[in-house]
């Protein structure tokens, strides 16, 4: 067997054997395969797709390429939450804390951001002193003791995603829906939960464009899960706009604990609620509506916040002194009238040339910078009227008609698009 072999195979449409899949997944993990070799199969890949069967196996081969997060010791069953990424997404801090009050488990390791901004563990990071590097007994000792932990994910668990993903970014198969199936699946896989709820991302500001791509992801995903006897629902939620109103790490986390204390945007605070309703409702094998009023009332009564103040002070954080750059600017409306658009990647963008996202792993991320929206799709605006507030610490050129063109006016009032377009299990 040899990759030559495998990549002419793939290039003329061939289905791949598991064997071949192992093969190449733990001979390029081991460096015996060259970055250009899986750069090719990838691209081949991208373009005449896998059959579910194929996916199959590479989500395998890839959660095999490393170690298995053990939960078996931490009572009931353990449901884990990801997000395909948007501009804006915060939801995690909220929903681990709201689902831990209703008394399930979450014992969630996340990642940093490549991209717009932060991801999970960055955002947490903006919190002075917020220790994200546990080790695998404290990680665990945490969650039996409060029920909650957030925590950098364990370096071994799936190297092959890690190395073959710094690929996908720099060869435009990012958005292969196989690739993409088979790096989160592998990776929620390994951290070792019984269920698993995906907020599938859709719209302008997302990996997925449009509803039937998105569709196409999600039930592939599903079939993954039942491949490996996991149960898997996939919520699809708008990201034609950003998701509340901040986007940045520090001024996300200030959102965050804003929305857990019921002072949120509406979008958020909905979007959570659904998630964490679902989680509830896998955990405890309810009904949707009792699981929303189990989750609602939760969130109402203050426990899911009382739940995050228990977590960062577990982690040694403190939320009183979150810094935010004092350098900011109004971007003002030239006109009077509705947003009838918002170019949500632009608006990421731009955040990222702001320093609140990074281009490359090594990238250093400025937690205090990035925007805040004062206004969205279907909102009326008057002439002069702040519509974004820019924070910044290094001056980026244009950067008021860079933000004021990614909103679209007009005299006539555009209705939103629904904030979660379905459902799929």
């Amino acid at each position: 067997m040899n990759i030559i072999d495998i990549l002419n195979k793939k290039k003329n449409k061939g289905i791949l054997t598991k064997e071949e899949i192992e093969f190449v997944i733990n001979e390029y993990v081991k460096g015996n395969i060259e970055d250009y070799q899986i750069s090719a199969l990838l691209m081949a890949i991208c373009i005449n797709g896998m059959s579910d069967t194929e996916t199959f196996y590479l989500t395998e081969a890839m959660l095999n390429s490393g170690e298995k997060l053990n939960l078996s010791s931490i009572d009931g069953i353990k449901v884990d939450k990801h997000s395909t990424g948007g501009v804006g997404d915060k939801t995690t801090l909220i929903v681990a804390p709201l689902v831990a009050a209703c008394g399930v488990n979450v014992a969630k390791m996340s990642g940093r951001g490549l991209g717009f901004t932060g991801g999970t563990i960055d955002k947490l990071e903006s919190i002075p002193g917020f220790n994200v590097n546990l080790s695998t007994k404290n990680f665990m000792d945490q969650v039996k003791d409060i029920g909650l932990c957030i925590c950098s994910g364990n370096k071994d668990l799936v190297p092959a995603d890690k190395k073959i993903y710094a690929i996908r970014d720099v060869t435009a198969t990012v958005d292969s829906i196989p690739l993409i199936a088979s790096s989160i699946m592998s990776k929620k896989l390994a951290s070792g939960c019984n269920k698993i709820v995906i907020d599938l991302k859709v719209g302008n500001g997302a990996f997925m464009k449009n509803l039937d791509e998105a569709t196409k992801l999600a039930k592939l995903m599903i079939s993954i899960g039942e491949y490996f006897n996991r149960e898997v629902v996939c919520i699809l939620s708008n990201m034609n706009e950003p998701l509340g109103y901040a986007v940045g790490n520090a001024l996300e986390v200030n959102e965050a604990i804003d929305t857990l204390q019921g002072k949120g945007p509406e979008d958020l605070t909905k979007l959570c609620l659904y998630i964490a309703s679902y989680m509830v409702l896998l955990s405890k094998n309810m009904v949707i509506d009792d699981a929303m009023k189990l989750v609602s009332s939760k969130f109402a009564d203050g426990s899911a916040y009382n739940k995050f103040l228990e977590m960062v002070k577990y982690q040694h954080g403190n939320i009183d002194n979150i810094e935010i750059s004092k350098n900011k600017v109004d971007v003002l409306a030239h006109e009077t009238g509705f947003i009838t658009e918002i170019n949500t990647l632009k608006l990421g963008e731009i955040a990222g040339m702001l320093g609140a996202g990074r281009k490359v792993a090594t990238d250093k991320i400025d937690p205090t910078v990035g925007l805040v929206i004062h206004k969205k799709v279907g909102d009326i605006v008057s002439q002069n009227m702040p519509i974004v507030t820019v924070y910044y610490n290094k001056p980026v050129e244009n950067i008021e008609e860079q933000v004021y063109e990614c909103f679209s006016f007009s005299k006539v009032k555009k209705d939103k698009d629904d904030l979660v377009y379905k459902i799929i299990k």
